[in-house]
């Protein structure tokens, strides 16, 4: 039952991009299209899931022992830099497509703060290995839904009939906010 917890806090409850207004630049950037949106959900995914059950045991086994906290950062940075380039290298081989359309928001995806926040998370809130596992998928699926659904929003809009000023950018930012408050309403959920 806490693995269930676990996992809905993260995806729903603590949203990164809804909740935490983490990863904007790849949210605004990847959810013009609902395939694409899938295809970067899959490869945060696929990098925070392995960088959450790489830097949990490099913290615990070799960073807290030997009193090297403060190297935290550069470290899981470099985790995820590495994981980067392996998913990169898999969808240029694999999926050609998918690895165009992604453009520059692949590499980006080093610098995600959302991945980075997970990594932290699962060291602060004190999970096991486990719990961190479950986690990262949670908040890679809040990742990946907050995604599909701005990418289907979008998708709508463009058939709307929306007044000249709002059209755009100005859409794009209202129903994001809308999409926030709608995922307030979770809040309660988990206790």
């Amino acid at each position: 039952m806490n693995l269930i917890k676990i996992f809905l806090q993260a995806a729903i409850v603590d949203n990164a991009i809804l909740m935490r207004f983490l990863a904007l630049c790849a949210f605004i950037g990847m959810s013009n299209d609902v395939s694409k949106s899938i295809g970067m959900g899959g490869a945060v995914t696929f990098v925070t899931v392995l960088a959450s059950a790489v830097t949990w045991p490099l913290f615990h086994f070799v960073l807290a022992p030997l009193n090297l906290g403060f190297l935290q950062i550069l470290v899981f940075i470099l985790v995820i830099a590495a994981l980067v380039q392996l998913v990169e290298f898999f969808l240029k081989k694999n999926v050609p497509s998918l690895y165009a359309a992604m453009g520059i928001y692949l590499p980006l995806i080093t610098t995600n703060c959302a991945i980075l926040a997970v990594t932290f998370d699962n060291i602060t809130k004190g999970y096991d290995l486990a719990e961190s596992i479950v986690y990262s998928v949670g908040a890679s699926v809040g990742f990946t839904l907050s995604l599909v659904l701005l990418a289907g929003i979008r998708d709508r809009m463009k058939t709307a009939n929306l007044p000249a000023f709002i059209k755009g950018t100005p859409s794009l930012f209202v129903a994001t906010s809308l999409l926030a408050v709608a995922f307030m309403g979770f809040s309660g959920l988990i206790k």
